[in-house]
C-alpha cells in the first residue's frame, strides 16, 4: 500500500460512516503505527515512538485529523486565518464522530468531568486540570493551535522528548461553551519549583538555545519549545527534572524560530 492507497482507505472508511469494518481497519493501522511498520513522515522515529505512547485513540485521531491537514508531500500550505480555522473544524468534526463511534466522546466535558473527578485542581490558558489518584486528567483546549492535529503534535512531541510525564490521550469532548478538547492522563509528580535560570540551564543541557526569555522560548532548528515557565517544570525532592507542561511543536520556518522541517502527512507502508 502506498501513500495514495493509505489515504484512500482512510477517507473511505470516513465517507462509509465509520462501520464496524472502517473502526477494524483504523485499529489495524494504529497496530502497524504503533509497531512502525506504519512510517509517517511527519515525525522522527522517536516522535513516532511519542505519539504511540499517546495510546491508539491518540494515534487514531492524529491519522483522521491528517486526512483534513492543509498539506501535501512535504510542503506546507500557507493558510489564511479563515482557512485554518476551517480546517481545524473539519478536524473536530471527523473526531468528534470517530469518538462517538468508539464511546470515547464526552458531552459537556466540564460538567462530566467534575461530577466524575470533583473540582478542577487548576487552570492554565489552554487546559482544565483535575487528580484522579496518582494521575491527573487534563482537559486540553485548541487555543494554542486552532487545528487538532497541532495539538496531537504536541501530545506526540511531548511524549518524545519528557516520557516521564507522557500524555496519554482517553478520549475527546466539547464544553458547554461547545470548545474542542482533548482529554488526556499525565501521572501526577510532587516537587518544587525551579528558576528561569535554572529552567534554562536545563532547556540547554538537553540541546534546546533560549530564543525569548520573555515567554520562555527554546528552539532547536527541529523543535519549537516554549511556555516553559517555573510552573510548568518542577523538581522532585530526589533531584529530578520533570515537564509537566509546555507548548512543543514541529519548527517550521513559518514560526521563525530557526526552523527547518515542513509539516507532512505522508506516510509509508513497510
Amino acid at each position: 500500500m502506498n501513500n495514495r492507497d493509505f489515504w484512500h482507505s482512510i477517507h473511505s472508511i470516513i465517507d462509509e460512516g465509520f462501520t464496524a469494518n472502517g473502526l477494524s481497519k483504523l485499529e489495524s493501522y494504529a497496530e502497524q503505527f504503533i509497531t512502525q511498520r506504519l512510517v509517517y513522515k511527519r515525525f522522527s522515529s522517536a516522535e513516532q515512538y511519542g505519539c504511540s505512547m499517546g495510546g491508539a485513540t491518540h494515534v487514531i485521531a492524529s491519522l483522521l485529523a491528517g486526512a483534513n491537514a492543509a498539506t501535501d508531500r512535504g510542503v506546507s500550505q500557507e493558510l489564511t486565518f479563515k482557512e485554518e480555522c476551517e480546517l481545524g473544524k473539519a478536524q473536530e468534526s471527523l473526531i468528534e464522530t470517530w469518538a462517538r463511534k468508539v464511546n470515547c466522546w464526552y458531552d459537556n466535558a466540564d460538567e462530566t468531568l467534575t461530577l466524575e473527578l470533583g473540582e478542577q485542581l487548576a487552570e492554565g490558558g489552554e487546559a482544565h486540570v483535575f487528580q484522579h489518584g496518582y494521575n491527573l486528567v487534563k482537559a486540553i483546549g485548541l487555543d494554542y493551535y486552532i487545528q487538532p492535529i497541532l495539538a496531537l503534535d504536541r501530545i506526540s512531541l511531548h511524549n518524545a522528548f519528557f516520557p516521564e510525564t507522557r500524555l496519554t490521550v482517553v478520549g475527546f469532548g466539547r464544553f458547554r461553551d461547545g470548545t474542542f478538547h482533548i482529554i488526556v492522563e499525565q501521572p501526577y509528580i510532587q516537587g518544587t519549583q525551579m528558576t528561569d535560570e535554572e529552567i534554562a540551564l536545563f532547556a540547554e543541557h538537553i540541546g534546546f538555545k533560549l530564543i525569548n526569555p520573555r515567554n520562555w522560548t527554546f528552539a532547536t532548528p527541529e523543535i519549537y519549545l516554549s511556555d516553559l515557565h517555573d510552573e510548568n517544570v518542577i523538581r522532585s525532592k530526589e533531584g529530578n527534572i520533570f515537564v509537566v507542561d509546555c507548548d512543543i511543536r514541529i519548527n517550521t520556518p513559518s514560526l521563525r524560530c530557526g526552523g527547518v522541517r515542513n509539516l507532512t502527512t505522508e506516510v509509508k507502508i513497510i
